[in-house]
C-alpha cells in the first residue's frame, strides 16, 4: 500500500459502523473491552454526525482500495462555545499501523483545529498505546491528567492530553 493509493474523505454510508467495528475489534483483542465499549462508541458517534456542524467539526476517514482503514473526528461542538475540540475515534487498522497513515489523519484533524482556531483541543486515552502517545507528543499534546477507572469492564490508566494554541 502506497500513501498515494490512501484516499482521505468525509462522511460516507457505514462509516459508523466501520469506525466501531475498528474499535472493537483493536480493543477486544489488546484490551479484553467488549459490548459495552464497541456500543458506546457506536451511538456516541451516532450522536456526533446527528449533531454534526461543518463549522465546529470534522470527520476524516481513510480508505485504502474502498475500505475504510481509519479514522478521526473533532468535535468542536461539545462544548457549544467554539474555544475548544474534543478529539475522539482515532482509530487505524491494525493492518495499516506504521505506515504514516495516522500522521496523515492527525495532520489534516490539527489543521482543521488551527483553521477554526480552537485555543484548546484534547483528547482521553489510556496508557498503553505507545505508538499513539507518540503521535500526540509530536503534534504538540501534553498529558494534563490521569486516573485510574474501570468504565471499560477492566482497570486502565486513563489519560488526559490537551494542545494548547
Amino acid at each position: 500500500m502506497s500513501k498515494s493509493e490512501i484516499e482521505i474523505s468525509g462522511y460516507r454510508p457505514g462509516a459508523i459502523g466501520r469506525v466501531a467495528e475498528l474499535h472493537a475489534a483493536f480493543y477486544s483483542r489488546h484490551w479484553d473491552f467488549g459490548l459495552y465499549f464497541e456500543a458506546k462508541v457506536a451511538r456516541e458517534l451516532a450522536d456526533f454526525q446527528e449533531r454534526f456542524d461543518p463549522a465546529l467539526d470534522g470527520f476524516w476517514c481513510a480508505y485504502f482500495e474502498g475500505r475504510m482503514v481509519g479514522s478521526i473526528t473533532i468535535d468542536g461542538g461539545e462544548m457549544g462555545d467554539g474555544s475548544a475540540a474534543h478529539l475522539r475515534w482515532f482509530i487505524m487498522d491494525e493492518d495499516c499501523q506504521g505506515q504514516g497513515l495516522g500522521r496523515r489523519l492527525m495532520t489534516e484533524a490539527m489543521a482543521f483545529c488551527d483553521a477554526v482556531g480552537f485555543e484548546r483541543v484534547w483528547l482521553w486515552t489510556f496508557a498503553g498505546l505507545d505508538a499513539a502517545r507518540r503521535l500526540y507528543d509530536e503534534f504538540g499534546f501534553s498529558l494534563c491528567r490521569e486516573i485510574t477507572a474501570d468504565q471499560w469492564g477492566k482497570a486502565v490508566e486513563e489519560q488526559m492530553f490537551e494542545r494548547l494554541r
